[in-house]
């Protein structure tokens, strides 16, 4: 005869049995929720380790040490903050900064200045506007080396387009490469032609939140195009154009190949006399011309923490924006 088993018994039996075969699919559950997210972003992570902060930290390290292509036996050698010390009293340093601020200042404001009048102008209703949308992006696709030799040759001295222009109207032929100031202009054409478009897509982008009601309502009270671009336009960019400010200031500290492809050697010196050699040129002049890899790391340092310094004003800036509106 079979053992009588009570119902609170069984049921119990029941439960834990239930309770047993539900905590793997709970596990399952939990990590799912919890733990898949991680996994997901997992591969952004180990490529910044891999090709972001290791060599971040590794010319880190080689900035407080002597490594020279030239001098073998002592490289390797710890002198701390002496590298440091030698680029405050750099005069090439110092010149290859001036160069690459002035350079930034020529080519960013008129290039921001025409992204928002663009975006402005695309906002608008008008036929193919998505075939001119595309056609804005044509300068930042193209090849930067292709740019570069070729704005080379349109600004020659001898058979450069710009100067033909410039005789037709009586003007004479100017040196670009030669001269500070002409170079330094050229470059900023470069520059203006090459983002503009970029630009002017990421405010038309903000320019989508901003509702059509504001501009009927202009069309209404008879405003034109330059009132509703100063009146609407442009407060409603504000915090587009404080990122883009910061992005151009960190794109124009990190400016190369426009610079390098301008000189017709493509020496990294940026001319005879220097005049448009930039931060990144002067970089790359230690490491391979001369063999200096800890000096050239000290410059790379030098580079990283004026964009830090940057970006820290722009947002300083952004904020007593914000809170003075």
């Amino acid at each position: 005869m079979a053992a009588f088993t009570p119902p609170s018994v069984s049921r119990k039996r029941r439960n834990t049995t239930w309770t047993t075969a539900r905590q793997p699919s709970r596990l399952r559950h939990r990590f799912d929720v919890s733990g898949t997210p991680y996994l997901y972003i997992a591969p952004f992570f180990l490529v910044f380790a891999v090709f972001g902060l290791f060599p971040l930290l590794y010319t880190g390290w080689m900035a407080l040490t002597r490594w020279n292509r030239d001098l073998p036996g002592s490289n390797h050698t710890f002198v701390g903050l002496g590298n440091f010390a030698r680029l405050s009293h750099d005069d090439y340093f110092w010149n290859a900064l001036l160069n690459t601020a002035a350079i930034g200042v020529l080519g960013t404001v008129p290039q921001l200045l025409l992204a928002m009048w663009f975006a402005h102008l695309l906002h608008r209703r008008m036929r193919a506007r998505t075939l001119l949308r595309m056609g804005v992006l044509l300068p930042n696709i193209t090849s930067v080396a292709a740019v570069g030799l070729i704005f080379a040759q349109l600004f020659g001295r001898d058979l450069g387009l710009i100067n033909w222009v410039l005789s037709l109207v009586g003007l004479g032929k100017v040196d670009w490469q030669a001269g500070t100031w002409q170079s330094w202009l050229a470059l900023a054409v470069i520059l203006t032609w090459r983002w503009t478009g970029y630009n002017a897509l990421i405010y038309l982008a903000a320019l989508q939140a901003v509702p059509d009601d504001l501009y009927e309502a202009a069309d209404l009270d008879g405003a034109g195009q330059l009132q509703k671009f100063r009146s609407i336009t442009v407060p409603a960019l504000r915090p587009t154009i404080i990122f883009t400010v910061i992005m151009s200031t960190i794109g124009t500290i990190q400016l190369f190949t426009e610079p390098l492809m301008f000189n017709p050697g493509q020496s990294p010196t940026g001319g005879d006399s220097r005049q448009f050699q930039t931060l990144a040129m002067y970089v790359y002049e230690q490491f391979w011309t001369h063999g200096k890899y800890s000096y050239g790391a000290t410059v790379s340092w030098a580079m990283f923490m004026i964009i830090v310094l940057a970006v820290g004003a722009n947002y300083l800036l952004s904020r007593r924006i914000r809170s003075s509106t």
